[in-house]
């Protein structure tokens, strides 16, 4: 699997590329910023996930997002960003931009790992998802309402990350459940079975644990923009 690691600081580059090596994936593509990146891209290189900084001179993450999902041979590469800001805005746009993750400096290993092995699951097998249309005719809706439903959950669920992981640290595991088990249900409406899947082991067990609901997230990330993007070309919208 190749890996594409853009950031214009060369110590945070070096960082991240020394923990995705350390995870096992040795095939790592740099680039000093988004427009280096778009150059690479434009020339060929195709990634099966990249890791790109949110703030850089010439093109910014935020700018590189939208030219790869404005690229009919490139929107299906995921993309996590990367930055120091976690407030709710930024993640809020990131989001809303099509970005398949999103992670805090400094860097920690697990959130390295759990996308690295997300995009391999997703490689092996396409996010198990009902057809766009039968969702349409399911929920009653258009598609343009639909893939506003689509962003609002993955934003909900990723702010629902953060949330969890209070509760369990309070030790309020009843409360943390609930959580879970709204993602899931958001899952099911909004036909993506294989994250609701994911989320569903997750309830079986006793207690939630920590790794394996990171790791349904992260799928059900990719699964939110994945269905996103086989709606608009079902829709045909741009």
């Amino acid at each position: 699997m190749k890996v594409l690691v853009v950031d214009d600081d060369v110590v945070s580059r070096m960082v991240l590329m020394h923990l995705i090596d350390s995870c096992g994936v040795h095939d790592i593509v740099e680039a000093e910023d988004g427009a280096a990146a778009w150059e690479q891209l434009e020339g060929g290189l195709r990634p099966a996930l990249c890791f790109c900084d949110l703030r850089m001179p010439r093109l910014s993450g935020m700018e590189l997002l939208q030219k790869v999902r404005a690229d009919s041979g490139l929107d299906a590469m995921p993309l996590v960003l990367v930055s120091s800001a976690n407030d709710q805005a930024t993640v809020r746009d990131a989001v809303r931009a099509g970005a398949a993750g999103y992670i805090v400096k400094p860097f920690q290993q697990e959130q390295v790992r759990e996308h690295l092995d997300a995009c391999l699951a997703a490689a092996a097998e396409a996010p198990l998802a009902e057809a766009p249309g039968l969702t349409l005719q399911r929920l009653g809706v258009d598609a343009e309402r639909l893939l506003a439903y689509l962003a609002g959950f993955q934003e909900q669920a990723a702010a629902s990350a953060s949330h969890i992981e209070a509760l369990q640290a309070r030790g309020e595991p009843a409360q943390a459940r609930q959580q879970v088990e709204r993602l899931h249900l958001g899952c099911t409406t909004l036909g993506l079975y294989g994250a609701a899947d994911g989320l569903a082991a997750v309830l079986q067990a006793p207690a939630l644990d920590d790794a394996a609901l990171r790791q349904a997230l992260a799928t059900l990330a990719r699964s939110t923009v994945h269905q996103a993007r086989r709606l608009r070309r079902h829709a045909d919208i741009a």
